[in-house]
């Protein structure tokens, strides 16, 4: 079995994130979506609702399990069984900083997928800073990911 996984913050994860998990899903015969703790980050969602989120987008990916983690991912791709890391790629700066990850995995083999022109701009951060001003990020994210940065961001403002 050709397993891989795709890892990522994915805080939240968009529709970019979502087409390279789709297009990566039909090389392997499991694909295993990899959510980082990433603490240094100062996610906006906990690990267990960005877990939620990304199992819900993918419900219909027969092969595709999501699984978070908190360690080198190397040892996690390792205990997971995996031979392959994906990864997609937006901009020449995506490419410096996973040719330089790639080199301190090298023990896995590392595919990468170019995003499509429309998810090219897209990142997690743009998505949440719209979505902070109150900006309309619907078309960046599916619905429930979108319904739960409007309910986050509701919160955060009635506590302000």
């Amino acid at each position: 079995m050709k397993r891989a996984l795709t890892p990522g913050t994915f805080d939240p994860i968009t529709a970019g994130h979502l087409d390279v998990i789709s297009r990566a899903a039909q090389l392997v015969d499991e694909l295993i979506v990899a959510v980082a703790v990433s603490a240094k980050k100062k996610p906006l969602f906990s690990l267990e609702e960005r877990v939620a989120l990304v199992k819900e987008v993918t419900r219909d990916l027969p092969n595709v399990r999501v699984e978070p983690f908190d360690e080198l991912l190397v040892d996690f791709a390792r205990r997971m069984g995996a031979q392959a890391v994906v990864k997609g790629l937006r901009a020449i700066t995506d490419f410096e900083y996973e040719f330089q990850m790639t080199a301190l995995n090298y023990q896995l083999e590392t595919l990468f997928i170019m995003s499509t022109p429309q998810h090219m701009y897209l990142s997690s951060s743009i998505v949440r800073e719209i979505a902070s001003l109150g900006g309309d990020v619907s078309q960046f994210v599916p619905p429930c990911v979108n319904e739960a940065l409007v309910k986050r961001y509701a919160e955060l403002h009635a506590a302000q």
